[in-house]
């Protein structure tokens, strides 16, 4: 009894000391995932949770996003995970999304999975018609993304058609435009067959380039109001605070950059801004919702502080990663030197393999074909004897016909013809047996010189016959020696590709001084032939605007295509807004 009793205390202790769990899914650009969380966790144990399993570390861009009541919000690091207000039916939703966008993307982004994560982002939002992207734009950004998924153009695989099911350019753009999905089509893949040799990182890297030009790149918009009521749109980016004109999210009317701002706080719905020279007044505005309000002052908390991160030195955990991500595509650039040098070496083998091929068929057709001259030779040597033998023995007739006539001669001369009538007409008979003697003579002459002839032409065929013989035996022993060297050329097996620790010797895995150096260089020589790249794609891209201008429907466009039209790029707007003090643009603000 006390046995039992003790078992039952056991089991209940057990089972206090379970902790309490509920489900989480989580929503990526990638794919979705299901966590069991316990109820004690706060924000940053399922976020660290998530990071760990995605292999992520620049965690810093990165948030977790839900919605409450048609509005955006993102779960708090230091606040317990159902104490946000989440629908609590499990499973609990939030999307894992980037919440902060670097100033320059190649310089920021280092892992390749932080660039995938933002390129399925930035895609999909310019799909989605939330960042606008100029026509000529989307068509070269379609060319990356097909490049990132399909790797290189291959004409025998990449047919007609084969980007039917690919939704790649925004639906505003295909609108605009009077062009067939196989125009369109044909225009992506004329790009995407410029892009061969690039690896799926290196595409997707150029296409967040190209993106992060747009004006709605990385900028999270809110509808304001300042002091005189007047409806604004606030603009939180990477570089700072904007205010827009509500029709007309391209250009901000004035830009305050992070480094003029030196507080930011609200009350209710009201948002402080003090700008950092303490002579200027702070400038209000009001949001619509202290929602609002909380998630701007997230954004720009964020947003300020990476801003100043990246005008420091880099961490040391940066500092290391920027480190391994150097050797790592080091390694892959040699590794794809490598795989490039024996790709070469196995198409020339395979080049002279064909070489080999194509000469012993060559050779097979010329062996045939003197084959057949020496047959054709024997049949007319053997057709010259068989004429020459009918000659001969033609001969010997027509000699046997002459000496016949002769003794005929003889006999009708020692016949006595008694009457003198018979006497002539013997006589006639005489001469006409002697003409047709003489006749015979002659053909018998002329057939013994045409016998004599083919005689003379059946020797000349024997020794057509036996050169023809001795031909055929030089390009048979030609032939003997093509098809060894094709078959020693074909039996080479391909060459294994090698671990990287066959190499250990000539490199170690910490690259050597000298490789440095040299990819040094080679990273200046790589910022060159970009320079001479951008110049490049942009005459293209003004090359395709003015080939489909004349497609364009011009009562289809909209109001932002028209502003794009006259907007300047995104830099130099922003540098002239700020050429003016900061007094002037919040007294601007003010009036607006």
């Amino acid at each position: 009894m006390a046995g039992a009793i003790a078992s039952r205390m056991s089991f209940s202790s057990l089972k206090r000391k379970q902790p309490k769990t509920f489900i989480v899914r989580i929503i990526t650009m990638d794919a979705d995932m299901e966590f069991n969380c316990e109820v004690k966790w706060k924000g940053k144990d399922l976020f660290d949770l998530v990071c760990r399993t995605l292999g992520l570390r620049e965690t810093w861009f990165f948030g977790l996003q839900y919605t409450i009541k048609d509005t955006i919000a993102w779960l708090k690091m230091d606040k317990k995970v159902l104490d946000h207000d989440v629908p609590k039916d499990e499973p609990v939703t939030f999307h894992f999304l980037a919440k902060f966008y670097p100033e320059n993307v190649e310089e920021e982004l280092v892992q390749e999975i932080t660039q995938h994560l933002f390129f399925l982002q930035v895609k999909k939002q310019i799909l989605d018609e939330k960042i606008y992207c100029p026509p000529e734009a989307s068509v070269l950004l379609a060319s990356y993304a097909v490049q990132a998924k399909y790797g290189d153009y291959d004409a025998s695989v990449h047919k007609r058609g084969f980007l039917a099911e690919e939704e790649l350019l925004p639906k505003r753009v295909i609108n605009l435009y009077q062009m067939t999905p196989e125009m369109w089509e044909e225009r992506i893949t004329a790009w995407y067959a410029e892009h061969r040799g690039r690896t799926r990182d290196e595409a997707e890297m150029e296409y967040l380039k190209i993106a992060q030009d747009t004006e709605m790149y990385g900028v999270n918009y809110f509808l304001i109001r300042n002091k005189k009521g007047t409806e604004l749109l606030l603009g939180v980016d990477a570089l700072g605070l904007h205010i827009y004109d509500p029709e007309n999210r391209l250009t901000p009317k004035t830009s305050f950059p992070w480094n003029e701002i030196r507080n930011i706080s609200y009350s209710d719905k009201e948002f402080t801004i003090k700008p950092l020279d303490k002579k200027i007044d702070v400038f209000k505005f009001n949001s619509s919702k202290l929602r609002v309000n909380k998630l701007i002052l997230q954004l720009c908390i964020g947003n300020h502080d990476l801003f100043m991160r990246r005008r420091k030195s880099d961490s040391l955990e940066v500092q290391q990663m920027k480190s391994q991500a150097r050797e790592e595509k080091a390694r892959k650039q040699m590794e794809r030197q490598r795989l490039a040098r024996e790709k070469q070496m196995r198409e020339e083998a395979e080049r002279t393999r064909d070489e080999l091929e194509r000469r012993l068929l060559q050779l097979k057709e010329e062996a045939q074909m003197a084959n057949d001259a020496l047959m054709r030779s024997e049949e007319t040597a053997d057709l010259l004897a068989e004429k020459a033998q009918i000659t001969e023995e033609e001969a010997k007739l027509l000699a046997q016909k002459a000496a016949d006539a002769e003794q005929e001669m003889q006999r009708i001369k020692a016949t006595a013809i008694r009457s003198e009538e018979e006497k002539r007409l013997m006589e006639q008979k005489v001469l006409e047996t002697e003409m047709l003697a003489l006749k015979m003579a002659e053909e018998s002459e002329r057939r013994a010189k045409e016998a004599e002839q083919l005689k003379q032409d059946l020797q000349e065929a024997r020794e057509s016959e036996r050169r023809a013989k001795q031909k055929l035996l030089e390009i048979t022993s030609k032939t003997t020696y093509t098809q060894a060297a094709a078959t020693t050329s074909s039996s080479v097996p391909p060459v294994d590709v090698p671990s990287f620790s066959m190499l250990s010797d000539s490199l170690p895995y910490d690259f050597k001084d000298t490789d440095m150096k040299r990819l040094s260089m080679e990273i200046e020589k790589e910022k060159v032939e970009y320079m001479e790249k951008s110049r490049h794609l942009q005459e293209q891209l003004n090359e395709l605007k003015t080939e489909i201008e004349s497609l364009k429907l011009k009562e289809r466009e909209t109001a932002m295509d028209i502003m794009h039209e006259n907007a300047g790029s995104k830099q130099n707007t922003i540098k002239k807004l700020t050429l003016q003090s900061t007094q002037c643009r919040v007294a601007f603000f003010e009036e607006l």
